[in-house]
């Protein structure tokens, strides 16, 4: 009997090893997630500047920055007319650059014999503002949300100078780098009030966040995203803020947003693709939900604790970003990962061991995605576009 018994016990174990085996060498294991994509190509095009303004920025060689009132891309190249040439000032801001053009010079420039600059995309300043803090929001597209498995829009902040539409980013040794495409939007005063939103001048441009996935991995709550822990380091890294080539200033923003379509290509496969109607919160509804976290120094970034703000306001050196779309690289776990960090939960002991099971599954999870290989790596080129905001060109050096 006990012969028997030990034979069964034997088939049992073999059963189960052969069938963990079957389920481990079907497992799925996806290397980015799939997105919805339109069924007509991304055109990009010059706004109607009876719709919104579209400006850009250089610096001469004397260091004067240069504002430009773009009306044509052609090439890698942009045409303007100089702000200057029409009464602006001559200043870094390109708010206070526009403000001092008389109104009625604008409107007559398009079709005054002015003279065109014709400047490299390659030498445009950075759209975004200088600070080096910025208003990152996770989760705010329903099909991203899905991928996070967020049920949530959250805030965070983001610290890091923008880098300007034609950049390099290092690839770490061993890293998990993920793209995002982003909208961004910018204003003329600071930010205390709905008023003071609703009075601004608003200025939108494409942005890009990449993420540091490891820093996400083991510094983040999973169960609750808006725990202040793993976004600000995960997202702060250098070079991880690009910003497109132009600054939009539409009349009417709520409807310019809506209709903004933004896409990401890795390597020539597109990946993103999603218009700004699609936010679950807008930018007035995000203003109103970061004005509403300013108080309390509850996030936390390279070991300290931070504030969202420093002064309780979206001060005009601040971006305030809008969340991605679907499409990102990152996924959740396989069913080959959970296998995996189960057999080695048990040879650690099991709940005997003196570690915890997440202590466990973030490392083998981590190497796991290492071995995958389908991250960002040395020689990858992500691009960004905007239907009606340039585009962004990042290569991933070692």
């Amino acid at each position: 009997m006990a012969v028997k018994l030990g034979r069964l016990l034997v088939l049992a174990a073999l059963l189960v090893s052969a069938l963990t085996v079957a389920a481990w060498l079907s497992s799925p294991d996806p290397k980015f997630n799939r997105a919805s994509f339109e069924s007509e190509a991304l055109t990009q095009s010059m706004a109607d500047p009876h719709t919104a303004l579209t400006l850009a920025q250089y610096r001469t060689g004397a260091g004067e920055v240069v504002t430009l009132l773009v009306d044509a891309v052609h090439d890698g190249e942009v045409s303007g007319i100089d702000l200057a040439d029409l009464g602006a000032q001559r200043v870094q801001d390109p708010f206070v650059a526009l403000a001092s053009v008389d109104v009625e010079n604008l409107t007559a420039a398009f079709y005054g014999p002015f003279e065109r600059h014709v400047v490299a995309i390659e030498q445009l300043l950075p759209t975004a503002p200088p600070g080096g803090r910025h208003l990152g929001v996770g989760t705010n597209f329903p099909e991203h949300a899905k991928e996070a498995q967020s049920d949530s829009v959250f805030v965070f902040p983001k610290f890091g100078i923008a880098t300007p539409a034609r950049t390099t980013i290092t690839a770490p040794e061993g890293g998990l780098l993920d793209y995002e495409v982003e909208l961004c939007m910018r204003f003329d005063r600071p930010i205390r009030s709905l008023d003071d939103f609703d009075a601004a001048v608003k200025g939108l441009f494409l942005c890009a966040d990449f993420t540091d996935r490891i820093a996400l991995l083991e510094l983040a709550d999973s169960d609750n995203l808006d725990s202040g822990y793993g976004f600000s380091d995960a997202k702060s890294g250098p070079g991880f803020f690009p910003s497109g080539p132009f600054l939009l200033i539409p009349k009417d923003w709520s409807s310019f947003v809506a209709d903004t379509r933004m896409m990401t290509w890795l390597n020539g496969e597109a990946r993103q693709d999603a218009r700004g109607g699609e936010m679950t919160l807008d930018f007035r509804e995000l203003t109103e939900k970061v004005l509403g976290e300013m108080a309390v120094r509850r996030f936390f970034y390279n070991g300290e604790f931070y504030k969202l703000a420093p002064d309780q306001r979206i001060d005009q050196d601040m971006t305030l970003m809008s969340g991605t779309s679907e499409g990102v690289i990152f996924t959740t776990p396989a069913r080959h990962d959970y296998i995996e960090i189960a057999l080695a939960y048990l040879l650690e002991g099991g709940p005997l061991s003196d570690k915890g099971l997440m202590d466990i599954a973030i490392p083998v999870f981590i190497e796991n995605e290492r071995e995958s290989g389908h991250f960002l790596k040395p020689g990858d080129t992500v691009i960004y576009r905007g239907s009606m905001l340039g585009d962004i060109v990042v290569e991933i050096t070692p």
